[in-house]
């Protein structure tokens, strides 16, 4: 192919040589263990890496096609996994970590564990210690993360989304509860107890008034008064 010319000849070649590597892109791609419903494409993505190597082997350095192609594919195979199967940002180092706990557990399967086998099972297997092997399980939950429209629970009776917090909106008013605090000294001591029954006390204004001993329209006064002051300062900080 290297010696021919572009053209018919050229490109029939080429193709030739892709078809009759296919098997060792596909052998590639099941190095990676991936589940079942994406094996098909991380095989395409293997085919690219071949078509990839054929198109740009140069015999003449004296390298046999193989010991060209087998790095090519799979370091394209591998760029595949690390930017497009990952719905969260997940390291590198535990990435790859993840992949070889996949394919030892694959193994255990196929000698008859369901289960996969346990941690200590995998720590043997991999040489990866407990506590990394772990970590890259938990990691695994990144590929495919839960919709929050999910129906969980007894009955998939309730989504995901449903049994998380919300923000408060009451921490929108934080700030202001702070200068209130520094403010409210300021102020003289009957209208500081007015304000105390009337707004954390829960009284009506004709209970303030009958506890501080002035009339309804009085308390009614200074509750205006009190609450004019505090604003403008707030308003002047």
């Amino acid at each position: 192919m290297a010696a021919c010319p572009p053209g018919p000849e050229r490109q029939a070649l080429r193709e030739r040589a892709i078809t009759a590597f296919l098997p060792v892109a596909r052998r590639i791609a099941r190095r990676y263990g991936a589940p079942a419903e994406s094996r098909e494409d991380l095989y395409q993505v293997a085919c690219l890496g071949l078509v990839k190597a054929v198109d740009r082997y140069d015999p003449s350095r004296g390298h046999a096609f193989l010991a060209y192609a087998v790095p090519t594919i799979d370091g394209e195979v591998k760029r595949h996994l690390r930017d497009h199967t990952w719905e969260v940002h997940v390291p590198r180092r535990i990435q790859d970590r993840h992949r070889r706990v996949r394919l030892a557990q694959e193994e255990l399967r196929r000698n008859g564990d369901e289960h996969g086998g346990t941690v200590r099972d995998l720590e043997r297997l991999t040489g990866i210690a407990e506590e990394e092997i772990r970590l890259a399980l938990r990691a695994g939950q990144a590929r495919n993360p839960l919709s929050m429209d999910e129906q969980r629970g007894p009955g998939k009776s309730s989504s995901l989304s449903a049994t998380m917090g919300k923000e408060d909106p009451r921490l929108e008013r934080i700030t202001d509860i702070v200068a209130l605090r520094a403010l409210i000294p300021g102020l003289p001591d009957r209208e500081r107890t007015i304000l105390r029954l009337y707004f954390f006390g829960s009284l009506t204004q004709r209970e303030v008034a009958d506890a501080v001993g002035i009339s309804q329209m009085h308390v009614s006064r200074l509750l205006n008064r009190s609450c004019a002051n505090l604003r403008q300062s707030l308003l002047a900080g």
